[in-house]
């Protein structure tokens, strides 16, 4: 890692364990396609994450689905319970209001992991999202916040181990990272993304995030997701921002006073 190349073989096996463990069950086929390696590799990793006792095949079924000895990975993880605690009443009459679901995520590694939402509190949705969940931060209204406040040396950090990735195009990166306005989302206060498409749904939803701030240091972010059939992205900016940034203010100050 000294020149900061990453092992393929790892990289890959990662890859193939998130997907698993993002959609829960799924078939070798699937696995190859989502971990965007070849069906032979794909065999030897979920062999290999078999042997591991990672991963199990369901009984009388040609899927594979991940164990309990999953959340082991995440023993020495703790995350600070308290942004969830201070969010969870006001995201929730948030959605009583405003009708969407709204999230709450933070970034692990070059994504956005969701640690609360209100998608199982409104019915305008299409998919419940449960905490864990992970989208990529280029391509998310959170992790388009995420980068935009992070400081230059960590945002710099993260591109450079994208750009060194063999598991994303760099075409994407290299669009991706062009509109990447982080003096614009600094000085306007959110960010958008409009189609999302590394969700449950892709094509069918639209993002607004907001930043949350404990002591003045970005802390996560708020997002707000609507039916792209619904309205128009600029419309819902005119209708939902100015709630989303009280919001995210009431979350910050409770943070930053608890």
């Amino acid at each position: 890692m000294e020149k900061g190349v990453p092992i393929r073989s790892i990289t890959r096996a990662f890859s193939a364990l998130r997907a698993i463990n993002r959609h829960g069950s799924m078939t070798m086929m699937e696995i190859a396609k989502a971990a965007e390696v070849p069906y032979p590799t794909a065999c030897r990793i979920v062999q290999t994450l078999l042997y591991e006792g990672l991963v199990e095949q369901e009984p009388a079924r040609k899927r594979y689905r991940p164990t309990a000895l999953v959340q082991t990975l995440a023993t020495g993880f703790q995350h600070e319970d308290q942004l969830v605690s201070v969010a969870r009443p006001h995201i929730v009459d948030l959605t009583k209001r405003v009708g969407w679901p709204v999230s709450i995520a933070v970034r692990v590694g070059r994504n956005m992991m969701l640690r609360d939402s209100t998608h199982a509190n409104s019915s305008l949705t299409f998919e419940h999202y449960y905490p864990g969940f992970t989208v990529p931060i280029l391509d998310s209204a959170s992790g388009k916040l995420s980068m935009a406040f992070a400081i230059d040396e960590d945002r710099e950090m993260i591109l450079r181990f994208m750009r060194i990735s063999q598991e994303i195009d760099m075409d994407y990166l290299s669009t991706a990272e062009i509109g990447l306005n982080v003096d614009q989302i600094r000085e306007e206060g959110y960010a958008t993304q409009g189609r999302n498409h590394s969700n449950l749904t892709p094509g069918k939803t639209s993002s607004i995030g907001v930043p949350i701030f404990k002591n003045g240091h970005f802390e996560a972010a708020m997002t707000m997701v609507f039916f792209v059939a619904a309205m128009k992205l600029s419309d819902a900016l005119e209708d939902y921002l100015d709630e989303l940034l009280k919001t995210a203010a009431a979350i910050s100050h409770g943070l930053s006073n608890n």
